[in-house]
């Protein structure tokens, strides 16, 4: 049974590693929800399903998308 360091960091059993495709160095995202944390494997591109439809418009620089962006938070 895995326990928490010192430093608050666990080791995951190789099996459990193994069952949800985590390898040594991925990403992986945790959440809490009713006192039980819960650890994921982190997808890559998982935003690009989300955002694929969207197109950038080259013709605004990244300076002034970031101005109309502070802009409309004032």
């Amino acid at each position: 049974m895995p326990k928490v360091s010192t430093k608050r960091q666990i080791t995951i059993p190789i099996d459990l590693c193994q069952q949800a495709h985590i390898e040594p160095g991925d990403d992986i995202e945790t959440f809490i929800y009713e006192g039980q944390i819960t650890i994921v494997k982190k997808q890559k591109n998982a935003a690009k399903g989300i955002l694929g439809h969207i197109k950038p418009n080259k013709k605004i620089t990244d300076e002034q998308s970031l101005n109309d962006s502070l802009a409309s938070r004032r």
